[in-house]
């Protein structure tokens, strides 16, 4: 099975993060780091202000309904020393993000071990993050919308890697 991490790096949203944690769950994600300004539950040794973390807990938990609590999680400060360690530790870094040379996610055989990055809701990932990245993979669509929520796509690309047939 592979094993798969989520980088959600500057999600503005708490019901955004809320609904990834539980999606993230359902679909046996190892872990979720949260970088960048994206807001994250409330931990032990928590440095924010405690009005503002119980804020943004209370938050985030109206949509992951517990989630929060049964999948690991971190908040990481620097998302390029992550991304090396992930690296060192054997993991390709796949983003998913629309660019001329995104892969079509349905084509995609996924490794072993993947760390998928999922961006900002809007302006997508910054470039020069998906250049750190091994891959980049883009949903077809069909309709006249050129995107879809960071988490409906996110559910996407975690269904595909679970149950994607194996060569």
């Amino acid at each position: 099975m592979t094993d798969i991490v989520l980088i959600a790096h500057d999600i503005r949203s708490t019901h955004n993060v809320g609904a990834l944690l539980r999606t993230a769950e359902c679909m046996g994600v190892s872990h979720i780091y949260f970088t960048g300004y994206t807001p994250y539950p409330e931990a032990p040794h928590d440095e924010r202000l405690p009005h503002e973390r119980r804020k943004l807990s209370s938050q985030i938990d109206k949509t992951a309904l517990g989630a929060a609590k049964l999948v690991d999680w971190s908040h990481e400060t620097d998302i390029d020393e992550l991304l090396a360690r992930i690296k060192e530790q054997g993991c390709v870094v796949a983003a998913l993000e629309q660019t001329k040379d995104s892969l079509s996610l349905p084509s995609w055989q996924p490794p072993t071990r993947v760390a998928l990055i999922i961006g900002r809701e809007v302006e997508g990932i910054d470039p020069s993050l998906l250049a750190q990245c091994d891959v980049t993979l883009e949903i077809p669509q069909f309709g006249k919308k050129e995107s879809l929520n960071v988490i409906q796509a996110t559910a996407m690309a975690l269904y595909h890697m679970r149950f994607a047939p194996k060569p």
